[in-house]
């Protein structure tokens, strides 16, 4: 995995990641909100969340082409892909940057780094942050799992990597979800501490 170093640099791209706007992170047992609306994708197709839920339920992962926090994690994206697959869940990876969006985080900028990043989920753009504003997302990245019903049972973290001395992941908290997830089995933990870069809204 591609190591980051947590310092003051990093840090520094936290500045209001726990503290900005004033919508309530979804709780766990609430359906996903804005299910059925429709998003533009990298391939060009337009997808809901209803049209990429699995099965056995749907990962929604709150992304971007360029904070430091995703790069340190996304090398683990395709093997999620793959494993949500296994486990027949779908996974979408959403890009909510919209003061970037004439920037780093365009439809264009996302389309070439979904193929630089070998990405082989659903890569959609959310426009002007309206489902992260409905989630309570705040940080690139942010997980968040659904069972078939489309009620969160996951929100928080892909695994605790940042919480380590040396950025070595220890605690798979998402693997570990989705497989119980699959099996009808408890998650546990269902909660962890997101970090990440502020999701960048366009400020009214």
């Amino acid at each position: 995995m591609k190591k980051i170093i947590f310092g003051l640099a990093a840090s520094a791209l936290l500045f209001g990641v726990y503290s900005f706007g004033k919508n309530e992170m979804l709780a766990l047992g609430e359906k996903a909100p804005m299910a059925d609306t429709k998003m533009a994708d990298v391939s060009g197709k337009e997808y809901s969340l209803e049209d990429l839920k699995g099965e056995n339920g749907l990962l929604v992962v709150f992304s971007c082409n360029t904070c430091p926090y995703v790069i340190a994690w996304e090398d683990t994206y395709p093997e999620l892909g793959l494993l949500s697959k296994e486990n027949k869940v779908g996974m979408a990876l959403i890009n909510s940057n919209e003061a970037k969006r004439k920037g780093d985080d365009s439809m264009k900028e996302m389309k070439e780094h979904y193929k630089k990043a070998s990405y082989n989920s659903a890569y959609v753009l959310d426009s002007n942050s309206k489902l992260a504003n409905a989630f309570g997302a705040k940080t690139t990245p942010h997980v968040y799992l659904f069972n078939k019903e489309m009620k969160l049972v996951y929100r928080g973290a892909i695994d605790n990597m940042y919480e380590t001395q040396d950025d070595v992941a220890t605690e798979f908290y998402l693997n570990d979800a989705i497989k119980a997830l699959s099996k009808g089995e408890k998650i546990s933990p269902a909660e962890t501490k997101q970090t990440g870069c502020s999701i960048k809204r366009v400020r009214s």
